[in-house]
């Protein structure tokens, strides 16, 4: 009789597995540990500059399926770009599963910063909890939520380098810490009531506001009609009550801020709905673990009952509450009730929250200089002693109307940064420094880019240290000494400036990267395309190769080479700068082009410049030319009546818009355009049709259809002239809805590819990026 043999136990082996990508402090340890103990590995998991180092020894079909599901089961938060592996040897003795330390060894850091993320659904049910230890903390999170971008200094992501690090914790928020099954294990901002940061409620002069619970007290001042400063995860809100139209009004007052719309929070998508048109993909977007600002079309009732907040546009600003404070002003308001049931039915609380940065400097972070920077600002102040390490604003997006998330970035920042954005290729690590406007900077590793959050415009010094502060925290958590530093074309901007600075000290070559060439380089950049592509870039200005104003070019890049094909007709700028705050001026050139010169001081008698104007055009004195489209909406902005003065950037093509959503679908106009043989578009005879229409929202229709109509034939034949088939949007006319809409659909239509800007604000906040890719694609020759 045949005995069975005695079934051997597999070898084991062991591996060495580096995870790179997002997996610091999004519970990605912890993840492991649970996957090593169900699949009965041994071994150890760690952080280090490069990412998550794992070594586990087991059979090979248990490695195996833990590999696969390193990436399949990753946290919700994480992102996982490369996982590397070798074999090691075997460990006698292995046993069990343990969570390092960190490892701080000087290698290269290759890993990226988590995101700030809004609070959890689990969080929440603990911060509504009468019985819960951290009932009605303001500072509640745990690895699925909270900070992480803005209380960071640097990697690896360990308690001891973010601003948490004052913080010891007590021995139940320790043991959570420590606890591998906890989902608080090494949440690295945990804490609690007795050992965390602590909020308080400061008067005008900055003096406590004794006997008074912070919430309540803040509460209770914005629905009296006070203005209060409130400290959030990248900076402080100026909050009021938006249903207080005198509230308002006084904000705008003393922020000196006119008419540029302001956001407003509210608590739930369902109260949103009140206000704006919220389709199933606004609310995704507003419930987003991001939870940016979004765009939402403006009910009827906004203007009556939100008086002032948003005054002659067709869109409002509206975001969900992020961090744990937010949510209890809104529970305050609702009466402190218990549970989350109350989060799904309409609130009455409507909060303007607006960045609190004063005359256009970078928002404020710290609490000394809230207090004297907001001073005569701010009626009360609600402040925490967790310190802000890095500066963010809110992010801007606007919602596409379908069943899917898809978004059109205006602003991106708190939520989206540090994410990188992929390449198609890999080089030398580029700094690229952005423009003037809306600046951001952005910095390559590999083939990734990392793009900064907003700074803004380079117009005061504040803002340019900003830059500067910019530059040096993204250098400082990605470890990265640049190659090669990309800049604008222009000399006198700081960015220029610094960035020529800045190649000096590191001894590396710098690259002037035209304007408009970036602005198309950073959609094919996004898109990981090289090209070729037509591109059609439509913006205020920028300098051209000629040294003129462009901002109206159709253009084929490709690769690092961009050479333009035509432009707009240029228009005359009497006044220079002057008239791109103005579009009566604008009007008046365009009027002057008709050889109408002779009608502008009867058409704005308001404005008592107006007949020098019209000599000024006639003698050509101080009216230099731009092919700006920009400067073509505010001339018809200024000839339909539409707005003769700005109080904002892009006040009269915003109403413009705003005009045309009202009015619906426009029909184009016959024979309002003419391609020159020359490849310029000139739109002269639209205006001049524009220039006799009484009604205002059917002219703005009729502009915006003849526009893409134009366009459309503009790009087409170039098209036909080169056999590029793809189409490239860049500029921040693109932000316009109804423009990148309907001329997107009419160039698919025609079979073509259209590519348009989707991570990444199509206007100047996009620029570095393009500037990077063109310097990459630059580096052999540079680097010789």
């Amino acid at each position: 009789m045949l005995m069975p043999r005695t079934q051997r136990q597999p070898r084991p082996v062991r591996i060495r597995i580096r995870v790179r990508g997002v997996v610091q402090g999004v519970g990605f340890r912890p993840f492991v540990y649970r996957l090593a103990q169900e699949l009965g590995v041994a071994g150890w998991v760690r952080n280090d500059g490069a990412g998550v180092d794992i070594e586990v020894q087991g059979s090979a079909a248990a490695i195996a399926e833990l590999r696969e599901r390193l990436r399949r089961d990753a946290p919700p938060l994480a992102r996982v770009d490369e996982i590397g592996e070798e074999r090691c040897a075997v460990q006698a003795d292995a046993d069990g599963f343990a969570i390092l330390e960190s490892n701080r060894s000087d290698a290269a850091v290759h890993t990226a910063i988590g995101h700030d993320t809004a609070v959890c659904a689990d969080c929440l049910a603990e911060l509504f909890d009468p019985a819960d230890r951290r009932y009605r903390y303001a500072f509640i999170n745990c690895t699925q939520c909270g900070p992480r971008y803005t209380l960071t200094r640097a990697l690896p992501y360990d308690r001891a380098t973010t601003s948490m690090a004052p913080f010891p914790q007590c021995p139940p928020c320790l043991g959570e810490y420590q606890a591998p099954e906890h989902r608080r294990f090494h949440a690295e901002p945990n804490a609690c009531p007795d050992c965390g940061p602590s909020l308080m409620l400061l008067d005008a002069q900055g003096m406590p506001v004794p006997g008074v619970d912070p919430i309540a007290g803040t509460v209770a001042r914005v629905l009296r009609g006070e203005i209060v400063a409130i400290k959030g995860l990248g900076g402080f809100h100026l909050a009021c009550d938006a249903r207080n139209a005198e509230a308002v009004a006084r904000l705008r007052d003393r922020k000196q801020r006119e008419e540029k719309p302001f956001a407003v929070m509210v608590a739930n998508p369902v109260t949103a709905a009140q206000w704006g048109d919220v389709c199933s993909g606004a609310e995704i977007l507003l419930a987003a673990p991001e939870r940016p600002i979004v765009l939402l079309r403006k009910q009827r009732i906004v203007d009556e009952q939100l008086h002032g907040v948003a005054p002659g546009l067709a869109w409002l600003g509206v975001m969900l509450p992020h961090t744990p404070l937010q949510y209890l002003l809104f529970h305050e308001a609702a009466g402190r009730p218990d549970g989350l049931a109350w989060l799904t039915q309409p609130q009455p609380l409507v909060l303007v929250m607006t960045s609190a940065n004063p005359g256009g400097e970078p928002l404020v972070i710290r609490n000394h200089v809230a207090l004297q920077r907001l001073a005569g600002i701010a009626d009360a102040f609600l402040l925490h002693d967790r310190e802000i390490l890095v500066r963010c604003d809110d992010s801007v997006v606007r919602a596409e109307p379908t069943d899917h998330p898809s978004q059109q970035f205006i602003r991106r920042a708190r939520g989206y940064i540090p994410r990188a954005i992929k390449l198609a290729r890999s080089g030398p690590s580029v700094l690229a420094l952005g423009g003037y406007f809306k600046n951001t900077v952005c910095l390559t590793r590999g083939d990734e880019a990392f793009v900064s959050q907003h700074v803004g415009d380079l117009d005061n010094a504040a803002t340019c240290e900003a830059m500067i502060e910019a530059v040096a925290h993204l250098r400082q958590v990605l470890d990265i000494q640049p190659r090669l530093v990309a800049h604008d074309l222009h000399p006198e901007f700081f960015s220029t400036r610094h960035g020529a600075e800045l190649a000096a000290e590191w001894a590396v070559p710098a690259v002037a990267v035209q304007h408009h060439h970036a602005h198309i380089a950073a959609v094919l950049a996004e898109h990981r395309s090289d090209g070729p592509a037509i591109g059609l870039a439509l913006d205020g200005v920028g300098l051209g190769n000629d040294g003129q104003a462009w901002g109206g070019e159709l253009l084929l890049v490709d690769g690092g080479s961009c050479k333009r094909l035509g432009h707009l007709r240029r228009l005359p700028l009497p006044g220079g700068d002057r008239a791109a705050r103005e579009p009566w001026r604008m009007a008046a050139a365009a009027l002057h082009l008709m050889g109408r010169g002779e009608e502008i001081a009867e058409r704005f008698p308001q404005q008592p410049g107006a007949k020098m104007v019209n000599r000024m055009l006639a003698q050509r004195l101080n009216a230099p030319l731009t092919s700006s489209m920009g400067r073509w909406f505010d001339a018809a902005a200024g000839l339909l009546g539409t707005r003769e003065t700005m109080a904002y950037e892009g006040q009269a093509a915003m109403l413009l818009e705003g005009l045309a959503e009202r009015w619906g679908e426009g029909l184009a106009l016959r024979d309002a355009w003419r391609i020159g043989a020359d490849n310029v578009l000139d739109l002269l005879p639209l205006l001049e049709a524009l220039s006799a229409e009484a009604n205002p929202a059917r002219g703005a229709a009729q502009f915006h259809a003849t526009l893409v109509a134009a366009l459309e034939a503009w790009a087409v034949a170039a098209v036909q002239d080169t056999g590029v088939r793809t189409v490239a949007f860049g500029g921040g006319c693109f932000l316009n809805h109804i423009l990148v809409r309907n001329l997107g659909r009419r160039l698919a239509a025609r079979g073509l590819t259209v590519l348009t800007a989707q991570q990444l604000p199509s206007n100047d906040g996009g620029i570095a990026l393009g500037q990077a890719w063109v310097a990459l694609r630059w580096a052999p020759q540079l680097m010789e």
